[in-house]
């Protein structure tokens, strides 16, 4: 085991363990924020940047300060390592330029966005963005894409994450979307607009940090902090068939994966529980799901669960 100390908190960790784990182990606002990063996919991390640490000093056994910030989901932890995140005043401004590049190109449409109250880059602009923008070039633009029938795609919020594009590859039968183009002018895209049709496809729209990919099926029904969610599962063939369904009344209007506090997916689903099972008869009703009371979506009073199977029953 090795001690990594950050933010002047010292925890034993395994050799190997990335500072931004580390800080994960800790909890807190000692954890940086990441919007690339995903745990359960490999390659993910080191693309966006919001992570950014400074590692005050390296290690018990070479104790200089590296010379510029780090990305801490991509930086190894050393034995006697110092890393300050919250602490620092210079993490903290570039992370507020990160923010800033990130919302570049993107749109101000959070009050019709099927992601607003589960944005990250909501989260995060609320917390190291400014109030106003000194943006004044014309903004990057792109038309609405359907990519099959449950999955529509917004190319005007996406922030290049590539979490899709793991996903794709490495929890489907077949990628059929990527990166298209260089620089600027970078895109997620399919190849000849081929739509996305497999078991697994619907995943890409739980591990999108943003609302670039939203569910079709649930488009401009509610707003999430109107719905209630609710632990549930099935006796599913293809996955775990453990999900949260999102109800408004007696009705059903959404199904996502499970996700831990760090907003990642425990067990991906599959399509068939995410977009065809939208009846509370399809499902066993565990419970209500524990929402974070700083996500707006505690805001919202749980209806019983035995009413709702009531209300049910009686239809």
């Amino acid at each position: 085991m090795i001690k990594v100390t950050i933010d002047n908190i010292e925890i034993e960790v395994e050799p190997g363990t990335t500072i931004l784990n580390a800080a994960r182990r800790i909890g807190g606002k000692v954890v940086p924020p990441t919007m690339c990063y995903y745990s359960k996919l490999k390659g993910s991390g080191g693309k966006c940047r919001t992570c950014l640490v400074r590692v005050a000093k390296g290690s018990a056994a070479d104790p200089r300060p590296m010379p510029k910030l780090v990305a801490s989901c991509s930086t190894m932890a050393m034995d006697g390592m110092v890393v300050e995140n919250q602490t620092s005043p210079e993490v903290l401004e570039a992370r507020k330029g990160v923010v800033e590049f990130l919302l570049t190109n993107h749109p101000l449409d959070c009050p019709v966005c099927d992601q607003a109250g589960e944005c990250d880059l909501q989260d995060l602009s609320y917390a190291h963005g400014d109030g106003e923008t000194r943006y004044e070039e014309e903004r990057r633009t792109h038309s609405l894409t359907d990519l099959g029938p449950y999955i529509t795609l917004n190319k005007n919020r996406c922030i290049l994450c590539y979490r899709c594009v793991y996903v794709a590859d490495q929890i489907t039968d077949g990628r059929s979307q990527g990166v298209l183009f260089r620089g600027d002018h970078s895109e997620i895209s399919t190849y000849i607009e081929k739509a996305i049709d497999n078991d697994f496809s619907g995943n890409v729209i739980d591990v999108c940090p943003v609302g670039a990919l939203t569910d079709r099926t649930a488009r401009f029904k509610s707003r999430v902090w109107f719905t209630k969610p609710y632990d549930a599962h099935r006796d599913c063939p293809t996955c775990s068939g453990k999900v949260v369904v999102w109800a408004k009344g007696d009705e059903i209007l959404r199904v996502t994966g499970r996700k831990d506090e760090f907003g990642e997916v425990e067990e991906f689903i599959c399509n068939t529980c995410r977009f065809e099972k939208k009846q509370v008869s399809d499902w066993v009703l565990e419970g209500p799901r524990h929402i974070s009371r700083k996500s707006v979506i505690s805001l919202n009073h749980y209806e019983n669960i035995d009413k709702l199977k009531e209300t049910t029953k009686e239809d």
